[in-house]
């Protein structure tokens, strides 16, 4: 099929000129001078616009009489993406853990190239693939029943201290305490004024839990409604004079203390956020694939607006492909003034 609306032209243009893997799989560009049809990241020199048509899949272009290119190979690559994908469905429902022979047997591949196909499309080995998605199925059940017995028997763990094991360190608060809403952890707050807008600044006493513009303690109650809500005193002056600086000072906090949750692929793409040098952007293809989600860019979307951390997980540093500003929950406003501040920093 060929595409004709202008939107998803202009986006794929945006792609194939960026030549982004990310897009790999999605669709095709074919080249009417050369009668080739290639990957959206294909090395080769990029022809003249006039000269470009854009096809959904390899069948649609061969079908218009072009032929695939032999440097990047677009037919393989379909292969590799179907390959892929038939290995996470058979991950997501096998009741066990399932060796790495057995699924490259499934797509017809060698383990070791098998290994490499995987890792090149999601970013993990099909065995990180696996356990990020127990991790995600644990996080689902500890939300949905609060129970950690229920957790650790839904996500498949053979036994609590794999459960514990797997999970340390990546919950923030304890798994228990995540499923009750923050039930048995006192919280400090306060809400300062900055250049930007009235920002909520709120801690454990593991790290900043919250981070946001024109919040309040009502808003903090409904994230965790089980919490002891402290006002911040003395003792909270210092972290909070680090955040007020890293919000006012572009490219300053990286040392701040965090404790976030999310699944395990929003917690990739929080790190991901956190690499973004300031001053620079990123689209969203570009941050889910590096989060090994590729190639889905709108995936990394809903994990942008899970971030509880405004700023100090720069969510800001995202743009759409196409360069264009982008949302923000707190104002275009004020993404817009942050993404200013830290070119003219850089500059």
């Amino acid at each position: 099929m060929t595409i004709d609306d202008p939107e998803q032209i202009r986006r794929m243009l945006a792609a194939f000129e960026a030549r982004d893997r990310s897009q790999d799989g999605r669709f095709v560009v074919a080249v009417t001078t050369t009668g080739i049809y290639c990957r959206p990241s294909c090395p080769a020199r990029r022809p003249r616009i006039e000269n470009v048509r854009f096809f959904a899949d390899e069948a649609s272009a061969a079908a218009e009489g072009f032929r695939p290119c032999k440097r990047c190979k677009p037919d393989e690559a379909a292969r590799d993406e179907q390959a892929v994908r038939a290995a996470i469905e058979a991950i997501r429902t096998a009741e066990a853990p399932l060796p790495l022979e057995r699924i490259a047997a499934l797509a017809g591949y060698s383990p070791t190239h098998f290994q490499r196909v995987f890792k090149r499309q999601t970013g993990l080995s099909p065995a990180g693939y696996a356990r990020a998605l127990r991790e995600d199925r644990a996080r689902d059940a500890l939300s949905e029943t609060g129970s950690v017995g229920q957790a650790i028997y839904e996500a498949g763990f053979e036994a609590p201290s794999r459960f514990y094991q797997a999970l340390e360190g990546k919950l923030g608060m304890a798994p228990s305490v995540w499923a009750k809403g923050g039930a048995g952890v006192t919280i400090r707050w306060a809400v300062v004024r900055t250049s930007l807008a009235p920002m909520l600044v709120a801690a454990t006493d593991k790290g900043v839990c919250r981070l946001s513009f024109n919040e309040g303690r009502d808003d903090l109650a409904e994230r965790f409604p089980n919490a002891e809500l402290v006002e911040g005193g003395e003792d909270f002056a210092e972290l909070l004079a680090g955040v007020v600086a890293a919000v006012e000072t572009p490219g300053t906090g990286a040392d701040i203390p965090l404790d976030v949750k999310g699944t395990a692929f929003q917690e990739r793409v929080w790190q991901e956020l956190r690499r973004v040098p300031a001053g620079e952007t990123r689209s969203y293809a570009q941050i889910a694939a590096a989060a090994g989600r590729a190639p889905a860019g709108g995936a990394a979307r809903p994990a942008n607006r899970a971030n509880n951390v405004a700023v100090l997980i720069s969510c800001h540093r995202v743009v759409r492909t196409d360069g264009s500003i982008g949302g923000y929950a707190y104002g275009t406003g004020i993404k817009e003034e942050l993404l200013r501040r830290e070119r003219a920093e850089k500059s």
